[in-house]
């Protein structure tokens, strides 16, 4: 449950952030979060659950990038080296955001790697 409140109270933290700073203070942001020194067994499910629920129990559309965001904070908080990806394809031209951990993505469809161009990682 209380895993559950934390990736709520991001989702309104990003909504927030995002009203009054510009993408580059959110992208620093997130790129300078130190990952912690611990971490538990199936962390990153839990982690994942969590954020799920959290965007089902949103008010609003959680879109990618706010899920990024919030799944990236909250793994590094409990010890897992997460990294949000910034992508895009060309045609037709649509951009996402996810999360990988150790190279693999979490919380998302099979060919997110493939379908996408990686732009950054932070």
């Amino acid at each position: 449950m209380l895993l559950f409140l934390r990736a709520f109270g991001m989702l309104i933290f990003y909504d927030i952030a995002s009203k009054l700073c510009r993408f580059q203070e959110l992208h620093s942001m997130v790129r300078h979060w130190k990952v912690r020194d611990c971490s538990e067994d199936n962390t990153v499910g839990r982690v994942c659950t969590a954020v799920n629920y959290a965007c089902v129990f949103y008010p609003k559309r959680a879109l990618c990038l706010q899920r990024s965001f919030v799944t990236t904070y909250l793994l590094r908080k409990h010890g897992i080296p997460a990294q949000m990806v910034l992508g895009a394809q060309k045609l037709p031209f649509k951009a996402h955001a996810w999360v990988e951990v150790n190279g693999r993505t979490v919380n998302e469809a099979l060919n997110t790697q493939t379908a996408y161009a990686v732009w950054e990682r932070c």
